[in-house]
């Protein structure tokens, strides 16, 4: 895939994003670290970089949790309160 960013003309928005499927906390965070350094940090795991391009910084267990018709009001409830993942808090909160 190839991204240009030529002018005022051609910003780029949220229609297209990359998602990046992080395994542990570290891992989130050292990906959310580097993508809202000069960028804006936004809710749900979602970052405008400092170029304009917009990641998705989600744990692999939300796929899980999101199928589980138990959990995922749960889940849904506790992401919707956070700007970067914590996986602790959405197990933590499944299982309540």
């Amino acid at each position: 895939m190839m991204c240009l960013n030529g002018n005022s003309q051609s910003k780029f928005n949220e229609s297209v994003s990359m998602v990046i499927t992080c395994e542990t906390r570290q891992e989130i965070d050292h990906f959310w670290n580097k993508f809202s350094d000069g960028g804006i940090e936004g809710r749900c795991g979602w970052i405008t970089d400092k170029f304009g391009f917009s990641w998705q910084v989600v744990p692999s267990i939300l796929g899980s949790l999101m199928r589980d018709p138990v959990k995922a009001p749960k889940t849904m409830y506790a992401f919707m309160q956070m700007k970067k993942f914590d996986i602790e808090t959405l197990v933590s909160a499944s299982n309540s």
